[in-house]
Order: C-alpha cells, then sequence, then structure tokens
C-alpha cells in the first residue's frame, strides 16, 4: 500500500484544529506535491524531510509524492509538519508499520541529520489535541518537559528519526528526566520599599479587585520597586490559569525549561520603546501575541509611560475594556486572551523634579502640560487607581523597623478575594473590577449616603459614566478589605480619593 496516515494540529492563535497528513506514492515522475495552503516554510519542508530520511538511513521514494494536509481550506505555517509528513513517508514506504491511530498526533521539526528538533506552541496544539480525542502524542525530547504539563497524554519524546522508527516497531521509549517541580522562582519583596504606606496600601486594594493603577512622582521615590512586587501580593493562578499562560508563552517562544509550569502570576514590562505591534500582537508571517497577552492573568507595567510612541498606550483601551485581543490578516483572524492589571509610572514633568515646593524644577508650566497630555484623557479614565508617590522622609529611610512583608498583605488579599467570590458564585465573573455596569446599579449599590455622593459627582461631572462605575468597584475592594458587606460611605470616599486625589495636579 503507497497511501499513509499521520495526525497533527494547526494553531490559529490559541485555537488548534486537527489536521490529516495524507502522502500518496505512486507511478511516474519523481516529483513532491504538497497540499493545503502552506507557506514559505511549510514549503520548504520537503528538502527538510528528504536529508533527514536519507541521513538516518531511509530511502527517498524516487516516484511522484503527493502530501495532502487536511482540512484544505485551514491556512497552515510552521515546521512542525516536518515529523508527521516523514512518518507518512515512512509508512507509505513500508518501513515502519503503516497503522493509522487517529488518536496519535505528531509535532516537530527536523533536522538535515535526522534530529527532531523542538517547535512553538507545543502546549496549547496538545490541549487541543486532548479536547479532540487525541490520546498519545509524539514531540521533540526539547519540547517534553512542555508536553508533560497536559494530564492524560501519553507523551513520547524523540531525540532523531531513527527514535521514530524505533519506538513505532518495537514500542521502545527513551528515558528522560522529569520536570523539577520542587524549582522556585526567588520573587521581590515589599518589604525592602522603605516607607510609601499610602502607595502600599492602593497596590492591596488593587491585587484585591484587580484593579488599574497609575504611578505619578518623581524619579528615585519607588514606583518601578513597588510595580515590581506586585506579583508577590497576587494569588497563585488557579491550574486553568496557569495552563493558559504557559500557551501563550508556548506560542511566542518563552517557554521556560527549568522545570514544571509555574502558579506565579506574570510580570511583563516592555520598554517604552516598544511598537504598537510588540504590545497588542502580530506579524507579518506568523502572528504572535504581544506583550499584553504576555501578560494575561498577571501585571503589565510600563514605565516611564509619557515617553512611549505615539498611539501605544492607546492601543490597549480596547483590550482593557474586552480582555482580549483580536488580529486580522488576510489568511485569517485569531484572538488572545489579554486580561491583565496595567500599571503604569511617570514623572511629573520632563525633568521629573516637579514636587513638594517645586523649586529644583526647570520645566516651564507649557513644558509640564504637554509632558502629561502624552497619556490620553481615555486612557487616564480608565485607570482605577491613580498615586502620586512622594518621596520618603529621612526618619522612613533611617527607620530599622522591619516593613510588612508580601506574604503579610498576599494572606489579607485572599482572605478578601474569598470574601468576593462567596459573594459572586454563580455569576460569569470572580474580580470586583470585572462586575458589568448593569449588575453595580442593580446588585452591588453600596449604601444609600455613599451612593449620594458618587451620584454628586456625577452631576457636578468630576465622573464620567466610568468613572462612576470604576469608583463603585474600588468601593467594593475597599469594603472586603475592611470586612464590609457592602461599600459604606467611608469605603466610596476613599475609593473616591484614590480615583480624584491627583485630578488638580494632572
Amino acid at each position: 500500500m503507497t497511501l499513509a496516515r499521520t495526525h497533527t494540529m494547526a494553531l490559529l492563535g490559541l485555537a488548534g484544529h486537527p489536521v490529516e497528513v495524507e502522502v500518496d506514492i505512486a507511478d511516474g515522475l519523481p516529483s513532491y506535491t504538497l497540499l493545503g495552503l502552506p507557506d514559505a516554510a511549510l514549503s520548504e519542508s520537503r528538502e527538510r524531510v528528504r536529508s533527514a530520511l536519507v541521513n538516518t538511513g531511509a530511502p527517498w521514494p524516487n516516484r511522484k509524492v503527493t502530501v495532502s494536509l487536511s482540512p484544505a481550506w485551514l491556512p497552515k505555517s510552521g515546521s512542525s509538519y516536518d515529523l508527521p509528513i516523514a512518518a507518512a513517508l515512512l509508512m507509505a514506504q513500508g518501513i515502519i508499520p503503516n497503522e493509522e491511530n487517529s488518536q496519535r498526533i505528531l509535532l516537530g521539526e527536523l533536522g538535515l541529520d535526522g534530529q527532531v528538533r523542538g517547535v512553538q506552541g507545543v502546549l496549547p496544539a496538545l490541549l487541543a489535541a486532548k479536547k479532540s480525542g487525541a490520546r498519545e502524542a509524539i514531540v521533540s525530547h526539547i519540547n517534553y518537559h512542555e508536553a508533560l504539563a497536559v494530564e492524560g497524554m501519553r507523551i513520547v519524546p524523540l531525540m532523531t528519526l531513527r527514535d521514530l522508527i524505533s519506538f513505532l516497531t518495537t514500542g521502545e521509549i527513551i528515558d528522560l528526566p522529569k520536570p523539577d517541580e520542587r524549582s522556585v522562582l526567588t520573587q521581590l519583596d515589599l518589604c525592602d520599599v522603605a516607607g510609601q504606606s499610602g502607595a502600599k496600601r492602593s497596590l492591596e486594594i488593587a491585587a484585591i479587585g484587580g484593579h488599574h493603577l497609575f504611578f505619578i512622582g518623581p524619579p528615585g521615590t519607588g514606583k518601578t520597586m513597588l510595580a515590581e512586587r506586585i506579583p508577590s501580593i497576587l494569588p497563585a493562578l488557579s491550574e486553568a490559569d496557569s495552563l493558559e499562560v504557559a500557551a501563550i508563552s508556548s506560542i511566542a517562544g518563552q517557554w521556560s525549561t527549568q522545570g514544571a509550569i509555574s502558579r506565579t502570576p506574570p510580570f511583563i514590562s516592555p520598554h517604552h520603546s516598544t511598537t504598537a505591534v510588540a504590545m497588542i500582537g502580530g506579524g507579518a508571517h506568523q502572528v504572535r501575541p504581544g506583550a499584553c497577552s504576555l501578560a494575561n492573568c498577571g501585571v503589565l507595567f510600563i514605565d516611564e509611560a509619557p515617553e512611549c510612541g505615539k498611539g501605544v498606550l492607546d492601543s490597549l483601551r480596547q483590550p482593557l475594556e474586552s480582555g482580549s485581543v483580536t488580529i486580522s490578516r488576510s489568511i485569517a483572524t485569531m484572538s488572545f486572551p489579554a486580561r491583565f492589571m496595567l500599571v503604569l509610572a511617570a514623572n511629573p514633568c520632563p525633568c521629573g523634579k516637579f514636587s513638594g515646593r517645586g523649586r529644583s524644577c526647570t520645566c516651564t508650566s507649557l513644558q509640564i502640560r504637554r509632558y502629561l497630555q502624552k497619556i490620553s484623557g481615555p486612557l487616564l479614565d480608565r485607570m482605577d487607581i491613580r498615586v502620586f508617590v512622594e518621596a520618603p522622609t529621612r526618619a522612613e529611610m533611617a527607620s530599622t523597623q522591619a516593613h510588612e512583608s508580601s506574604s503579610d498583605i498576599r494572606a489579607r488579599v485572599v482572605k478578601a478575594r474569598a470574601i468576593a467570590a462567596e459573594r459572586f458564585a454563580g455569576e460569569e465573573w470572580t474580580l470586583n473590577s470585572e462586575i458589568p455596569p448593569s449588575a453595580l446599579r442593580k446588585r452591588y449599590l453600596a449604601e444609600r449616603s455613599a451612593m449620594a455622593i458618587l451620584h454628586q459627582e456625577l452631576d457636578l461631572e468630576r465622573l464620567s459614566a466610568r468613572g462612576f462605575h470604576k469608583v463603585l468597584r474600588v468601593a467594593w475592594s475597599v469594603a472586603d478589605s475592611n470586612g464590609h458587606a457592602n461599600p459604606t460611605k467611608d469605603d466610596v470616599e476613599i475609593a473616591l480619593e484614590m480615583r480624584t486625589g491627583m485630578e488638580n495636579f494632572l
């Protein structure tokens, strides 16, 4: 029989689609035809597969070879199809048993010497394959630890094409060490930050409800130190969220081979010179997730925010509202999750010294205004909490008293989130920042006196409709922190101060 079939997966964003690889060897002039909308990297697979087979000691069929990737309408890209094509060629020639197994998928790139190299996106591909009924995956040894994260599937690692022939003929599997689950990444701790009790309190409230933060203050006051320590006070990710975060990292080629999947929320801090495509995602030949998707379920921190290029920060406005990014290209439309906590940091002026009495500032009022206007009003309206970070006093710097650690703050955050989870049982959301406006106006109102304050601010046009809802959401986080069943007048006043405390400055 000169017809053989193997199975693999195609990725469009995080969505995986089963692909059937058919190889037919027929009489005729020696040729190689690849069907099924392949991209340039996939079209070059002919030479990689041919050299790998020959250097492994297997023959290359000097006949008419037709390779079909089905479904034919689905665009296919990358070099992960090398391994299933090579396996189908070996089956069609009778070198290995020609037994079609729809529950087995193959993923891997072939070197010219027959080595099986790793590819990107193995984790999301296997997760999608498991949903479609696959129970066995043959991958490169480089992707072995990544593939083991998918429970319920038998993972077969390969180092060379000879290992594939050996496994499919004798069932022998090469032995590789398991990932070290004891490896723990060292986290930064908030006890390193001297003073800044108000900023730390704002961090705690933001962590409880998943609210967005805007730090402004002179250089050297600790804005970056505070932001970098936010993951240390956030609760550990759930299993589903950690798999989603790892899947995005796998597609972006940033998978860590040090150990098992991390439960620590990601912290992504792109340079302020980054482009809008790098921030949101995209690409000409291969669409990849951007910084906002890599920060999914974690923190996206942008330091020196006013120095970002035109339109880069404003490109985040849609992901902040929808929690996802949709990238449309001529071949397909792909979506990536983007549920992150946005943290911006900025100096108060170009020289950075416009604070306190402002005697050291050399900027004119026009320069200060233009500098801060680089952050648009619509983006500022989406920032729930705005904090002016003052320089710590001499007494705070010289104090030898132990500062509160991240573990203490995280314990309070976990307790407050548990209260919110109990309140939102049966709802589609879990965090205060995710409460829809309709539910806020009907089922999750504050006390009457507290609502009167918000309505007054709305009537005086000091709050937009979005700002009204955001203050109420922050008030729920403050109430959870204080152990109140409903936001009180004091809770709403604190939330309002966190949002409007810098309005005179901005």
